[in-house]
């Protein structure tokens, strides 16, 4: 039995790989086509692209100067919230965010409406300006097949979840061509502690290796951006200014996230439909890049001027802060599109600008920053420092890149944890222990070894039986100030009926959540769609606060006669 499953899911592996590479070539195709079409066309603008994607080396600026660029950014950002807001808003926002957390709290599930609203959505906020990168959309798009696959192929959640994860992997090594990072990567940005679904490695490993020789066959195998093959490896004494930049990139790690969830917050005091939010995100980009057009798009063309010392040292300063403003403005906002590019741009920046004060090599502190600002504002350090090399081809750096990278994050997690927003994905949680995907295996582990008896219980120690605690009204109290209840839903209560996604989940926020539903004597474990019915029991996590409006909802559960 465990061997069928193991080949099953191989198979499964390599056609999710060879999907997620060829959805990745379509969402770049579509991304080139409303770039030409907003700022090419529109804005008269283009940004400097990549050589080794067949890109111009040099801005083209139009007969008409900068102007028409904030009247294409706010298009793009209008077009983008009315298109997701009205059929698919967890299809906003940087979208790995929403694969995390569909791994911990849905099952894996992903609306199969999601993946084509994300394509058209990110290529209309990305094509049109917006300062957003392309792996966030590739990885909810790559998932969301992954998650469909599930669904056509009827497995259960434990299986969605990794055909998820494989679908992210694959993505995001088409459009990263990195395919050993992006693997460790689907399986570590799921924890803000250094911890990884260990059991995915395997099939998210095969599925980037497949996605990258398929990618490689419209594109070529070089790494994403150019480095001089003769770079230089650093000395003894270099590697104090390693030291140096990965202590800074923590402290830029700390900032991305703060600015990034404080704008969010702004926008969600803005009154008014949140279709509209994303245009007025895109106005304000808009009017920075009349005097900053570098912060424009994911800004890949930028990083290959600051690899290549192209750019001046007050510039790069002003960028790195820039760009962090310009990203939240889009993203935060209700935009679609990551902030993966975004925060390597950042962290380029930071690399150029020190290279220019310490008087090192730009090519080589471009890529270690780069490294090391990612790896500590998303608490992904050992994944992101294989990306970054694999993405460079700076296999030189990377002892100085591990140096600068867990400096970062070490400087990063040591101080965030006494802010609001601690990670750049704030569906991660600390470890396996902590997600919901993980407590039934935890709950069914426990029972067993207490039905095995390989527990020694004090004599005093009766049977304990939650069940009857919670039923009886007795408040089961958790950490950080939540309870544990159970109850029976009303037939009043205004959850009768609305979906997970759209109706209790953005009703209750983080104040709550319904871990289970007793339904016809079966315990499940809620969807996005799912739908509530009157008389059903649910077990809920809610903070003191909430439990005193529950009781428009549940009632408790008559003692049994």
């Amino acid at each position: 039995m465990i061997k069928e499953r193991r080949w099953r899911l191989l198979v499964d592996t390599l056609i999710l790989g060879i999907v997620g590479a060829l959805s990745a070539r379509l969402f770049v195709y579509l991304l080139k086509i409303a770039q030409d079409l907003f700022l090419t066309r529109l804005a008269g603008y283009q940004p400097p692209g990549l050589p080794n994607e067949a890109g111009l080396h040099l801005e083209l600026i139009g007969p008409h100067g900068l102007w028409l660029i904030p009247v294409a950014t706010t298009l793009g950002g209008l077009l983008s919230g009315v298109l997701v807001y009205s059929l698919a808003p967890e299809a906003e926002g940087h979208g790995t965010d929403t694969v995390v957390k569909a791994f911990h709290r849905a099952g894996g599930y992903i609306r199969a409406r999601v993946a084509p609203i994300k394509f058209l959505a990110s290529a209309l906020t990305i094509g049109s300006g917006g300062s957003a990168g392309r792996e966030g959309p590739t990885a909810l798009i790559s998932a969301g097949i992954g998650s469909i696959y599930a669904t056509l192929s009827h497995r259960s959640d434990e299986e969605r979840r990794l055909l998820v994860l494989i679908g992210m992997a694959a993505g995001l090594s088409a459009i990263f061509r990195s395919p050993i990072g992006t693997a460790i990567f689907a399986i570590e940005v799921l924890y803000t502690e250094i911890e990884f679904e260990a059991g995915a490695l395997l099939y998210t490993m095969l599925g980037s290796v497949v996605a990258y020789a398929i990618n490689g066959l419209f594109v070529g195998w070089r790494p994403l951006f150019y480095v001089s093959p003769d770079i230089g490896v650093p000395g003894f004494y270099d590697y104090g200014w390693y030291a140096v930049l990965g202590i800074a990139s923590g402290f830029i790690a700390i900032v991305l996230p703060f600015v990034f969830y404080s704008i969010r917050e702004l926008f969600r005091k803005i009154s008014g439909p949140p279709h509209l939010k994303p245009a007025i995100g895109g106005f304000a980009l808009g009017l920075i890049a009349l005097f900053l057009p570098q912060v424009l798009g994911g800004g890949y063309g930028w990083i290959q001027q600051a690899i290549d010392g192209n750019l001046g040292a007050t510039l790069l300063i002003v960028l790195l802060f820039a760009k962090i403003l310009a990203c939240s403005l889009t993203v935060s906002s209700g935009g679609s599109g990551g902030v993966f590019a975004p925060s390597l741009f950042v962290g380029a920046m930071l690399g150029g600008f020190l290279s220019k004060i310490f008087h090192q090599p730009s090519d080589a502190f471009v890529i270690v920053g780069m490294t090391a600002v990612f790896g500590g504002a998303a608490h992904v350090p050992i994944a992101t420092l294989l990306m970054v090399p694999e993405m460079t081809g700076g296999y030189q750096l990377l002892v100085p890149a591990s140096l600068a990278v867990m400096l970062s994050y070490l400087v990063q997690v040591t101080i965030s944890k006494r802010l609001k927003y601690q990670s750049l994905y704030e569906a991660q949680v600390p470890s396996r222990a902590d997600s919901p995907a993980h407590h039934i295996e935890h709950m069914k582990t426990a029972m067993r070894l207490l039905n095995e008896r390989r527990i020694s219980l004090p004599r005093t120690f009766s049977h304990l039986n939650l069940y009857s605690i919670l039923t009886s009204g007795i408040p089961v109290h958790l950490p950080d100030g939540k309870q544990l209840t159970v109850g029976v839903l009303k037939p009043e209560s205004s959850w009768i009926g609305k979906t997970f996604e759209t109706g209790i989940l953005s009703e209750v926020g983080d104040e709550m959540e319904i871990i289970a539903i007793f339904r016809d004597g079966h315990l499940i474990f809620p969807h996005p769609d799912t739908i509530l019915e009157s008389g059903e029991q649910v077990l809920i996590v809610a903070t003191n606060e909430a439990v005193k409006w529950l009781v428009e909802h549940i009632s408790p559960i008559p003692p049994a006669k």
